[in-house]
Parts: structure tokens; C-alpha cells; sequence
């Protein structure tokens, strides 16, 4: 396995990947790789002759007041776990490698990102969008491979790549959970073991709403009321957002519900924000 530093280098890479015929998989991460990241690299290794992880904490999707400079980094560890998994190459480029002092280049997809997580945390979608389309521009892969966890990043990458034909296919991978059914997440490492039990209100309450829809229920107004009861009761428990939207174009819903839905909740458990959701198909 390779851990590769340099665009040029990267390219000189993939480039030769296609002289002999090979197809390129590609699975985005900041690193901090979990089971979660593991089954996409495993879904990746399947489906590909050739597989590259990058691991790149990206300073344009964080706001002012988010946790860029205490996210977990452990290059050698999420290397070794790579190596492991039979990933060809690991690439891992310095920012001032990938975006240069007077860049004056954003990549924003309108309506998307206007809803959920975009409107809680502007501009984030445009460092999202920007970084990914740099890297299916170096890497030129065959597929890219997202988690499900972040349904709505799923959704304005989807787009990006349809608007601006980008010549690849979004793979989609379901959510990995721990046993209890707390989400694999990054960040669910800083939880302290009080808030680590709190965080199963997350899955409790979406349990609760599939569980509404599986019997029949299908008034958005109901399930989103029925989601806000359970977690309200966690003492540990904020809520950023709750919400029943369309699958498709994440506009929220209120009345009857009749076709494929999202559910997206975004909950903070004493500081740390946690994300979780269900797809519903009716």
C-alpha cells in the first residue's frame, strides 16, 4: 500500500491504473476511520480492481466555532487499518497541497443545502462540494463510496455529480451501528460514558417512527411529534432538528406522507452533535 502526499504523484498513479485497464474506487474520509469507513472500503475492494481512501480533514467545511482543530487524527493507525483492508493507495494531501492562497473557486448546490444540516451550518456544503469535486478530479474514479449516516451530504453529492457530469457513480452504503444501535460516528470517541448511553435516544426515537409508519401511520405531523417526545425525555439530549422530508429533494414534509421518505435528526448530547437517520420507502 501506498501513502501518497502529492497531487502529481496521485495522478501519475491512477493514470497508469487506466493505461492497464484497472478500475479505480475511491472512499472519501477525514480520517479517525471506524467500522463504519471499513465497510466502505469493503464495499469498494468488491466492486474494484483498485481502491483509494483519502484522509484529508478539510478546513472548508467547518464553521468558526466547530471542532476542526481537535478532530481526531491518527494518520499511521488509519493507515495500518487501510493496509489491512487491501487498499492499493492512501492519499493524503497537506491543504496547502490542495487549495492554493488565492483560490477564488466554490462549488455550491442550491436548494440542497438550504434545508437540515445546511441551514444549521452555512456554508458547509460548499467546502463539502468543493473538496469532493477536487478529489473525482485527481483521482478520476469509477465509483465513490459514501455512508448513509450523512443522508443529506448522500443527496448534494448525487447532485453535484449529475449537474456537472461528473463521470462516476455515487454508491450509497447503509448505516453501521453498534450492537446497542448507536450510529458509528467520528466523534462518538469524545462522549463521556454518560452521554455515550444518552446518544441511544437518537436510534430509540427513529425506532419509534418506524415503527408508526410500519403500522400504518402516515401524517408527517404525527411522526415528527411522536420523534421529539422520545427525546425530549433524555435530560443530556438538545435538539438541533427534527424532521420528515422527501427522499429526494429533502423539502420537509407536514401532511400525508406517499412516497419515500427521510427521516434526519440532529441531536447534541451534552457538546458533541450527533446525526442519525432512517429511508423509508412507502
Amino acid at each position: 500500500m501506498m501513502l501518497v502526499k502529492s497531487i502529481k504523484e496521485m495522478r501519475g498513479i491512477v493514470k497508469q491504473w487506466g493505461k492497464e485497464g484497472l478500475s479505480v474506487g475511491y472512499v472519501p474520509t477525514m480520517g479517525a476511520l471506524h467500522e463504519g469507513h471499513q465497510s466502505l472500503i469493503e464495499r469498494a475492494a468488491l466492486e474494484n480492481d483498485r481502491v483509494v481512501v483519502s484522509v484529508f480533514v478539510n478546513p472548508t467545511q467547518f464553521g468558526p466555532n466547530e471542532d476542526f482543530d481537535a478532530y481526531p487524527r491518527d494518520i499511521e493507525k488509519d493507515c495500518a487499518l487501510c493496509e489491512k483492508l487491501g487498499v492499493h493507495a492512501v492519499f493524503s494531501p497537506d491543504a496547502q497541497e490542495l487549495y492554493f492562497p488565492n483560490r477564488s473557486t466554490t462549488v455550491h448546490v442550491s436548494a440542497l443545502t438550504d434545508v437540515l444540516c445546511g441551514s444549521k451550518r452555512p456554508g458547509h456544503f460548499d467546502g463539502v462540494c468543493l473538496v469532493v469535486a477536487k478529489f473525482f478530479n485527481i483521482l478520476q474514479p469509477e465509483r465513490a463510496y459514501f455512508g448513509q449516516k450523512d443522508a443529506q451530504q448522500v443527496a448534494v453529492v448525487k447532485r453535484m455529480v449529475r449537474d456537472l457530469n461528473f463521470d462516476l457513480e455515487i454508491v450509497a452504503c447503509p448505516i453501521v451501528r453498534e450492537l446497542d444501535g448507536l450510529a458509528k460516528s467520528s466523534r462518538n470517541v469524545y462522549l463521556s460514558p454518560q452521554e455515550r448511553e444518552a446518544a441511544l435516544v437518537l436510534n430509540r426515537s427513529l425506532e419509534i417512527a418506524k415503527s408508526a409508519l410500519d403500522h400504518g401511520e402516515r401524517n408527517a405531523s404525527v411522526l415528527k411529534a411522536a420523534l421529539l417526545s422520545c427525546i425530549v425525555q433524555e435530560p443530556l439530549a438538545e435538539i438541533d432538528y427534527v424532521e420528515i422530508v422527501d427522499s429526494e429533494s429533502l423539502q420537509v414534509l407536514k401532511g400525508k406522507i406517499t412516497r419515500s421518505i427521510l427521516i434526519p435528526i440532529a441531536v447534541y448530547i451534552g457538546k458533541i452533535r450527533l446525526i442519525d437517520n432512517i429511508t423509508y420507502e412507502i
